[in-house]
């Protein structure tokens, strides 16, 4: 069973939040609920969602701040952001957001339906070349998604479940930093709040490096005090 879609929903009115994530939940999203930019900043850093819903103004750290932070960010600098506002919602102030980044800009209030099919497309966007591409291929690696096998060179290569997923993890994001949180959240389930062991991926990462071979386990860098990168 594939993981569950991860959003961050930002907006410092607890009403919103409740009514809005309970949206997103019943789509089926995991949907973490936060009260500000930056707080909001420092979870997806932590572990990055697969899109951020965030208000434009709160105190404390407004919506196009986050949007600035997550873009500059090179951990989070392609996760999809769509914004939202009841007080910034004229044309000039969509015209904004979506100039420095944000993938939509939504007036409030927003209905359940428009939050569903706005969501619903900025992650068909993102992830359709995802689900297009069967196979993954780097270096005379070929992961095939759909049949769940692994050949080098040619030869089968025999992946425990959870190095089958890390292997995908790090190959359907070549060259971007993946944080212990996320990979722990994407390949294990586990929630980072409640578990954050590094050694749990090192592990994984050392057996899956010595099945695969030194040319391509050589591209699996770890980067220190932040994750891991597959170099393409």
């Amino acid at each position: 069973m594939p993981p569950r879609i991860r959003i961050l929903l930002v907006d410092d009115e607890a009403d919103n939040r409740r009514i809005y994530g309970d949206v997103l939940e019943t789509e089926g999203y995991s949907v973490k609920r936060v009260a500000g930019g930056r707080e909001a900043f420092e979870a997806a850093v932590k572990s990055p969602p697969d899109l951020v819903l965030s208000d434009v103004s709160m105190p404390g750290g407004d919506g196009l701040t986050l949007l600035g932070n997550l873009r500059a960010d090179k951990i989070t600098a392609r996760v999809p952001v769509v914004l939202m506002s009841g007080v910034r919602k004229g044309s000039a102030d969509q015209a904004e957001g979506l100039d420095q980044g944000a993938d939509d800009y939504l007036p409030k209030p927003v209905t359940p339906a428009l939050i569903r099919a706005k969501i619903a497309a900025v992650l068909r966007r993102y992830r359709a070349p995802e689900e297009l591409g069967e196979q993954l291929k780097a270096q005379g690696l070929v992961l095939d998604v759909a049949a769940r096998t692994v050949t080098v060179s040619g030869k089968r290569v025999a992946l425990t479940r959870k190095e089958f997923d890390l292997l995908t993890a790090f190959l359907r994001k070549p060259g971007k930093v993946l944080s212990v949180p996320f990979l722990l959240e994407t390949v294990w389930g586990y929630d980072p709040e409640d578990y954050s062991d590094p050694h749990t991926v090192g592990v994984h990462v050392s057996t899956l490096r010595r099945k695969i071979g030194a040319k391509i386990a050589a591209r699996i860098v770890a980067v220190q005090g932040a994750g891991y990168r597959f170099d393409a």
